[in-house]
């Protein structure tokens, strides 16, 4: 392998860490509601599981209520079922229409569980970071080892490889400190 095709890889496998790291994030709930909180949510539409979102448009209109107004209103037993059999832990109310999800107040020790849950996923964000370092090293010295680039070279790489890590395992500590400040904020 080339010392750019390897940076390139090891590059966007870290990107892909850091977006997982992102989609994780946001199904942690802060003090308000989210369209986010419900994103895992599968329908059982026609037989087969849906996304939620494929199936109903997801608002906020106020700070703790979620409301799902689905695209066929056939469809809101099937939506409120999902919601139920989820592990979210929400109670959605039907309205015939629309269904309505209120989402209560969290306590300083729900709070404190969600920063522990917050920290752990940022942990496994850069330990993926750190294993798609060692990846490339492995990579770059089997590169010089087999004579495709010299000594230097594979330096250089595992130099810039570094250089990539601390990158994005300060982008994964400023995500999860800014998701720890919206859950911690009243």
């Amino acid at each position: 392998m080339e010392a750019d095709e390897i940076l390139l890889d090891v590059e966007d496998r870290m990107e892909k860490a850091v977006a997982k790291l992102k989609r994780d994030l946001i199904g942690i709930r802060t003090g308000r509601a989210n369209p986010g909180l419900v994103d895992s949510v599968r329908v059982n539409l026609y037989g087969s599981p849906t996304p939620l979102k494929q199936a109903a448009t997801i608002a906020c209109p106020e700070a703790n209520q979620i409301v799902i107004k689905p695209f066929d209103v056939g469809t809101l037993k099937e939506i409120e079922k999902a919601i139920i059999n989820s592990d979210l832990g929400y109670t959605p109310n039907n309205d015939g229409r629309v269904v309505r999800i209120n989402i209560p107040p969290l306590s300083t020790q729900v709070r404190q569980k969600m920063v522990t849950r917050i920290k752990e996923l940022c942990e496994e964000a850069k330990i993926a970071i750190r294993n798609v370092r060692r990846d490339g090293n492995k990579n770059a010295d089997q590169s010089e080892r087999s004579k495709v680039f010299s000594e230097d070279v594979c330096k250089q790489t595992q130099d810039e490889i570094q250089k990539l890590t601390k990158k994005y395992e300060d982008e994964a500590n400023e995500l999860a400190k800014k998701r720890e400040a919206d859950v911690m904020e009243s």
